[in-house]
């Protein structure tokens, strides 16, 4: 059993990415780096945008800046990883490196979650509450809002990356995924993980669910509250201004909760890696293209932008 214990601690697990041919790998290879050069422009420019512009000083576009670095975090864990093993087959990774990429992905995941259920919130506010929205939605009041999202967030990726650390792996060390996410290496541990699955199945409706509930009463809310406004240039308004919030809601709940309720096949790791393809790769790239194609307002920034920079 020592050895066993030990063996945990020193050796690499396996992570088997997508199968394919070695032009297929190649083409693969080129997408994932495109990809992750498109998310970090993207979320950049709008981290660099929301701190040039006084104009974006306001609560909803300092929650989406949170919302970019978290999303940085998440692709900066993951992609470059796919593309080294896509690019080289090495599919290597150690007992370390696997658990800080998972402290990762659980604090982008939670980190995801609570963003988006706090920027509901502030649009609920800002369109059913609009004459109280400044005395409600205050600096010290949003800036606790974001601050507990990324405390509570770090302090359950800790909790989850401690209690994986100490499972034992004694039988097989390869992960069929593209990243060490929790539940993959939960189910390849060879120690007694009932209690564990309780706990994720707790933690799954407790955190998961309350949250996108909650993001659900915020719109039912907000529907109700521009049904009600007489104009119909006076709804559009309304509607415009939480429209991209929607989007991305949908976006990374869609494919992360069919992630979890869909059965079992002899595909569905193949489906696994493609579900969390979406909400863990494309959802961080389309984010910052929903807000500044949708949002007059950051369109408008970046306009200035680059006026700026052609006069230099």
């Amino acid at each position: 059993m020592n050895d066993c214990l030990n063996a945990s601690f020193t050796h690499d697990f396996n992570l088997f990415a997508f199968s394919l041919s070695s032009s297929g790998q190649l083409a693969l290879s080129f997408g994932i780096l495109i990809i992750y050069i498109l998310t970090m422009l993207g979320n950049l420019t709008i981290i660099s945008l929301v701190c040039l512009f006084p104009k974006l000083h306001t609560p909803m576009y300092f929650f989406l800046c949170n919302l970019t670095v978290v999303d940085v975090i998440s692709t900066s864990t993951c992609v470059p990883k796919l593309f080294f093993i896509t690019l080289t087959q090495d599919q290597r990774i150690s007992f370390t490196s696997c658990m800080i990429q998972l402290f990762f992905f659980v604090l982008f995941v939670d980190g995801e979650i609570f963003m988006l259920t706090i920027m509901a919130y502030d649009r609920y506010v800002a369109i059913c509450k609009p004459l109280q929205y400044h005395s409600i939605m205050t600096k010290n009041v949003y800036i606790t809002m974001a601050a507990s999202c990324w405390l509570l967030g770090g302090f359950n990726s800790l909790l989850h990356t401690i209690l994986t650390s100490i499972l034992q792996f004694c039988y097989s060390r390869d992960i069929n995924n593209f990243y060490c996410d929790l539940n993959s290496l939960v189910v390849l541990s060879s120690s007694d993980i009932q209690s564990r699955k309780i706990f994720m199945f707790f933690e799954l409706c407790s955190i998961t669910f309350l949250q996108f509930t909650l993001t659900i009463i915020s719109y039912f809310f907000i529907f109700i509250a521009i049904l009600k406004i007489r104009s119909s240039a006076g709804r559009m308004k309304a509607f415009s201004s939480c429209s991209s919030h929607l989007i991305t809601v949908l976006l990374f709940y869609a494919p992360s909760m069919f992630l979890y309720i869909k059965s079992d096949s002899k595909d569905s790791k193949e489906q696994d890696m493609l579900l969390s393809m979406l909400y863990l790769v494309l959802v961080p790239m389309l984010n910052p293209l929903v807000y500044s194609l949708r949002n007059k307002e950051v369109w408008g920034a970046i306009v200035t932008l680059k006026q700026n920079m052609l006069r230099f």
